[in-house]
Order: structure tokens, then sequence, then C-alpha cells
């Protein structure tokens, strides 16, 4: 709480100080803190942008919904599934182990506990935070789980 008001009397102070015109270089400096976005590989749908594969945003990666598209077990769909994941975080200039944050969404809840086995131990010692919901009408192109994730640089 304290470190939250000292911020927010830096960013006031900042402020008037570069419309006071005090403070050229506070001011410059306050711009190179500004969010910096970076958007990954563009999906294209009919010659149409849809989404980004990854988007950056300062030092946090997040990685869309990947998916399985192909006949296959659970088992098999979850391990293409988080080796796309990993692929992407790799081009984004993470890794699985600096996943904060994964949802996991099972066309069918029954297959929970084998979506767990093939799950376990991807994501190194300290696996990040999940929730996991079966999807009423199932996951899009027939794949059997989709895992979204947020990672850090």
């Amino acid at each position: 709480m304290k470190s939250e008001r000292r911020s927010i009397i830096k960013k006031l102070f900042a402020s008037v100080a570069g419309v006071a015109g005090l403070g050229v270089a506070s001011k410059a400096k306050a711009e190179e803190a500004a969010p910096q976005k970076e958007v990954g590989d563009v999906v294209m749908y009919n010659d149409v942008p849809l989404f980004s594969g990854h988007t950056k945003f300062n030092n946090l990666v997040f990685v869309a919904g990947k998916g399985a598209h192909f006949d296959g077990d659970i088992t098999a769909h979850t391990k293409h599934v988080l080796d796309e994941l990993e692929k992407e975080l790799i081009k984004a200039g993470s890794s699985m182990e600096k996943v904060l944050k994964c949802s996991v969404f099972l066309h069918d809840l029954n297959d929970y506990k084998a979506m767990n086995e093939a799950y376990k131990g991807r994501f190194g010692s300290k696996p990040p935070c999940r929730t996991t919901v079966a999807v009423y009408g199932g996951v899009p192109g027939d794949s059997l789980v989709e895992i979204d994730c947020i990672a850090y640089v």
C-alpha cells in the first residue's frame, strides 16, 4: 500500500514537472518507461487478421490458445498442444519454466485425469496456476483440449 502511494505521488510529480517545463529529462524518462507492446505472428481467416499467436506487453507474453487438430486421444492431443505452446513461448523469448498462468479447455471433463498425466512435469519444478474447464459444445476445431498461457520474458 505504501509503495503504491509512492508510485502515485511520483507519477503526479512527474506529470506536474513535465507540464511546468521543469523536467525535460523526467519527461523523457517517463516516455522510456511507457508500456511496450509487440505482436507475434498474426493468424488470418479469409484474408482478414483474426488473432496473434502471441502478444508481448512489457515483460509479459500472452500466448493464444493452441489446439490439436488431428485424430488421437486426449494424451496425444495434450502432448501436442503443450509442444505448440512451448514453440510459441520460445518464439516470444520465454519458456515453459516462465509460465505464470494456464487456462485448459477440455472437450470432455472425463478426460481430466489423462490430461493431467500428460501435463505433469512440463512446466519445471514450479508449475503455473491453472484453470481447467469443460467447454459446452466442445473445443473449436475438433481438438480434445485447448490451452493458452501467460508467461514472462
